[in-house]
């Protein structure tokens, strides 16, 4: 069976675009852009989920049935459609997939296995389907759906049918119960209705980070993995589908165990990628049989190589001055703390509890030290101070007992680690990065706040290791979960040269006040902006929980913050082109990179987007431009020169893939090299950006600053009929835009 960097899959993309599917776009819409798709380059279109979900759902990851594609979308029959008609325009199809948990439904009975086990209880044959902790809460399953606490005199049985009622819901009776009295029945069921709140303490099933109504699944029993992907499978067998992408690994109780399972069932030739978020410093198990991750390793190094470290600092600086805030590594630690005791204090009684009355007190300071998502086994272990600040909370005793226990004790190493993955998510993306904000770019899935930005040197090593360890790694700018698109981030960033711009934002709350002024100048001018505007910003308060939250609403504070919406949307233009300079240079680094690179829906063109939902509005595909640009027209403004910048990538890819293959550094010459961050694939490629080009204008520009090329002779993709060879000037290379693209003639033929 193939490991690591020997997953070079038969049908590898050479890169994927993703569509999010809803009932409002469902297959016979994704059908209907297929030619546009194939025209721009893609090799694959990426999926989101396809089984059967709860009803109206608009991202498809609450799962109600995985033997049915979801008949909202066009059911299987519009799916199978959907692949012919891409494989007549030479496309494939990569599925999106959720092992990690199904939805608590409304109504329940959609989920079939979880109705049978509340029905039956632990002797249901789907008992083994989900982690319940069947000892805690009287033996019965918490199930916190209710809007408000119930009293006896709430539930209504109904005998003959056999069911429970509670307003709009309906639970299963336990069979021999219905002639009970109601509070004799209650007490019999297999389950407890309760109020949503009670989730925070008393829950006693494994669900998907703070979110009750997905319940975690068991996919490490063989017969629960053969059941729940059986549908998935048949349809990689039957060519429907090429690839897939593994949501949220972290949250499985064996990864590697699962995706040699996986492996094993799809045969080598499938492309498969996990949706694992990568410290700075993480490597994927080299064991694990995928070609890699979804890209977020990779947003963040092309992110941080366009961000001016000394102007991030300043803008630190400027941040907490105005704010008061603490820094990075304390507001995350104060974070996670929160969290593990608040939001996840059910699942921390659940660790607590196997632990034992003695390593117990350790199991909170271990998981709050944790560097990374989950520990695993070979992966980066405590740093020496993060582990002399748990011993010191904790006691030495407490911590060495539950590291043992880690180690010898594989149950509750699985539990230890789900539990980090979600303490991590929750604390770091859903809290942290809303409560520290000195530059918004750097507040990104994978991203590093504290330290947002990367070197050319680091940025060229971590290329290098691609492409020799997972050059078939999938790389994103853009995804269904950033909270900011690259267009956004790439207006951000270039505050970051130039941090007295941001200035002394009005208003009684400094913190939002600072994000607000940021936000609006990333999305600038737009569709709809005070109105999206404001919905991100409310969004950001609910989840910094520094004055409101989801669970516990202040509307007095809240009616406050559509106010922070009306803020200056453009940039200043020095700015305005910084930024354009960086986000053609996010685009081609993106697309030129080691990697398979995927498209968000839409973001071929201008795509400005804040945190979901806004970015899962309805994409707009450019196809109109595409043609006239094909048709011998000059790009006009950014949003063209970057589709046409992608559409040539793209293209490069597909017809000629032998290009995108090693990686070498190429370093400029001259006052103004570390500007200019190049390298060639070496089938016969170069990819050259303007880096930190306000702080290059500033300091009088490219002047005799050169980039020496590789031997032979160099055609500039965009600009046909202009070649270069030897040592070219870079006011010359990049006089007509800030990137340059260019192919040795004879490259990969």
């Amino acid at each position: 069976m193939p490991t690591g960097s020997d997953v070079l899959t038969g049908v590898t993309p050479t890169s994927t675009y993703r569509l999010q599917l809803r009932p409002e776009f469902p297959f016979a819409a994704a059908e209907a852009v297929v030619p546009h798709l194939a025209s721009l380059g893609v090799s694959h279109l990426h999926l989101s989920p396809v089984l059967e979900a709860v009803p109206g759902s608009t991202h498809g990851y609450d799962v109600t049935d995985h033997t049915r594609v979801r008949a909202e979308l066009g059911g299987e029959a519009g799916l199978r459609a959907l692949a012919r008609t891409a494989r007549e325009h030479g496309l494939g199809l990569v599925l999106d997939i959720v092992p990690n948990h199904m939805a608590v439904p409304s109504p329940l009975r959609l989920n079939v296995p979880l109705w049978e086990v509340l029905r039956e209880g632990p002797d249901s044959p789907y008992a083994r389907w989900f982690d319940i902790e069947w000892e805690a809460d009287g033996g019965q399953v918490l199930l916190p759906v209710l809007a408000e606490p119930p009293g006896p005199q709430d539930f209504a049985p109904d005998r003959e049918a056999g069911l429970l009622r509670h307003g709009d819901w309906e639970f299963p009776l336990r069979e021999g119960t219905a002639g009970l009295a109601l509070p004799e029945l209650l007490a019999a069921q297999w389950y407890r209705p309760a109020w949503w709140r009670e989730a925070r303490t008393e829950l006693n099933y494994r669900r998907f980070f703070t979110i009750s109504d997905l319940i975690g699944v068991r996919v490490e029993d063989p017969e629960v993995f053969a059941a729940t992907h059986a549908k998935v499978l048949e349809l990689v067998r039957d060519g429907v589908a090429e690839g897939l992408r593994i949501d949220h690994v972290d949250g499985l109780a064996d990864p590697e165990g699962y995706l040699r399972r996986l492996r094993s069932a799809v045969g080598d030739g499938c492309w498969v990628v996990v949706e694992k978020i990568l410290a700075r410093q993480e490597r994927l198990p080299p064991a694990w049989p995928v070609a890699g991750t979804t890209g977020y390793d990779a947003l963040y190094r092309v992110d941080g190589v366009l961000t001016d470290p000394e102007g991030a600092a300043e803008l630190a600086r400027r941040y907490q001055e105005f704010t008061g805030s603490a820094d990075w590594r304390e507001t995350a630690r104060a974070a996670a703390r929160e969290v593990l005791t608040g939001d996840l204090a059910a699942e921390l009684a659940a660790l607590e509890r196997a632990a034992g009355p003695g390593p117990a007190a350790g199991v909170r300071e271990l998981l709050i030290a944790y560097p990374v998502y989950r520990p695993y086994p070979g992966g980066p272990e405590l740093d020496p101070q993060a582990l002399a600040e748990a011993a010191a909370a904790a006691g030495p005793g407490a911590v060495a007992g539950v590291r043992d226990l880690v180690r010898r004790d594989p149950a509750f190493a699985a539990r230890f680690a789900q539990t980090s993955a979600a303490l991590r998510a929750k604390s770091l993306e859903d809290r942290a990065f809303y409560r520290y904000a000195p530059l918004l770019s750097a507040t990104e899935v994978g991203g590093d706040p504290g330290q947002p930005a990367v070197t050319p040197a680091e940025f060229h090593a971590y290329c290098a290791e691609l492409d020799r360890d997972r050059p078939a790694s999938g790389t994103v700018l853009s995804t269904h979960d950033t909270k900011r698109s690259a267009d956004v981030r790439a207006r951000i960033s270039a505050l970051s040269q130039a941090p007295a711009v941001i200035g002394r934002p009005g208003g009684a709350d400094p913190q939002l006040a600072w994000v607000a002024r940021q936000t609006a100048l990333g999305l600038g001018e737009a569709p709809e902006r005070a109105e999206r505007l404001a919905e991100a910003l409310l969004k950001g308060v609910r989840e910094a929980a520094l004055h409101t939250s989801w669970t516990d609403q202040d509307p007095a504070y809240e009616d406050t913050v559509a106010g922070y919406a009306q803020q200056e949307a453009e940039l200043p233009p020095e700015l305005a082109e910084a930024a354009r300079a960086n986000l053609l240079g996010m685009t081609l680094l993106h697309l030129a990179m080691p990697g398979v690179p995927e498209v968000y829906q839409g973001a071929e063109t201008e795509y400005r987007a804040l945190v979901d939902p806004d970015n899962r509005r309805p994409a707009r595909f450019p196809q109109e431009v595409l043609a006239r640009l094909d048709a011998g027209a000059a790009p006009l403004g950014p949003a063209e020169e970057k589709l046409a910048l992608t559409a040539a990538l793209l293209r490069l890819r597909r017809d000629r893939p032998g290009l995108f293959t090693g990686y070498t550094p190429l370093d400029a010459r001259g006052p103004a090299a570390g500007h200019c961050l190049a390298f060639a694939r070496t089938g016969g490629l170069v990819a050259a950006a303007t880096r930190l080009a306000h702080r290059l204008a500033g300091a009088g520009g490219w002047r005799d600053t050169a980039l020496p090329l590789p031997p032979g002779k160099w055609t500039a993709v965009l600009d046909p009929g202009v070649s270069y060879e030897g040592g070219v000037p870079l006011a010359e290379l990049l006089s007509a835009r800030p990137v340059a693209l260019l192919v040795r003639e004879g490259g990969d033929d």
